[in-house]
């Protein structure tokens, strides 16, 4: 008899795919896509190569799962209008204020921020699965946020007129992050809060902060 396979313990498929997630999730933070294998999540969670395929389907779908379900699912403007926060108001939301709340749920998620780091410089090659996604990347968040009702100051103009800095913000964002994964000392939210005041500076943006 086979002693590890009768060790080994059913658990609800759920349960499962969650810790085959959490597991790619480790592995592509450390070693990136390209540089880990189905077998070594299989490996870190315990179960067989045949067993990881059955809740993911291949390699370049478990990316997909959770780059869309673990990377994306958090810090939301949806999120941000729920959660009852200053400037999450209904028709009102405040853009620096809900930046302010992404960046504080970044805060709470460093390994899944190193996932997504890695995986933008990996894109770069034309063959990786991510390529043509991170591609549209700047594109695709531009007209997600204009989905929304953002309180912009009168003397900024109409919401199509924040497009250069939104996408200043998102890049600049990137980079204090990179810089926090660096150098683990920084604090997130701090050095934020430094950028923000060059982003969104006083007296023009007094009250929509």
């Amino acid at each position: 008899m086979d002693t590890q396979r009768s060790k080994r313990i059913r658990k609800p498929p759920q349960e499962r795919r969650c810790e085959v997630l959490n597991a790619a999730v480790e592995l592509i933070s450390e070693r990136g896509f390209n540089g880990m294998s189905v077998q070594d999540v299989a490996d870190r969670v315990g179960i067989s190569k045949q067993g990881v395929l059955r809740y993911v389907g291949s390699k370049d779908n478990m990316l997909a799962m959770v780059y869309h379900e673990y990377y994306n699912a958090v810090g939301s403007p949806e999120e941000f209008r729920a959660s009852g926060l200053p400037g999450s108001g209904p028709g009102a939301m405040l853009f620096p204020a809900y930046l302010r709340f992404l960046v504080q749920c970044n805060a709470q998620r460093r390994m899944l921020v190193q996932l997504f780091s890695v995986l933008q410089v990996e894109s770069f090659n034309p063959r990786h699965p991510l390529h043509e996604e991170f591609a549209r990347r700047p594109e695709a968040i531009w007209q997600y946020y204009s989905g929304f009702a953002w309180d912009i100051p009168q003397r900024v103009g109409q919401w199509q007129d924040m497009r250069p800095l939104v996408r200043r913000a998102m890049e600049i964002m990137d980079g204090v992050q990179l810089r926090w994964l660096r150098e683990p000392a920084i604090d997130l939210c701090e050095e934020w809060a430094a950028m923000e005041d060059l982003l969104f500076p006083l007296p023009l943006w007094e009250g929509y902060r």
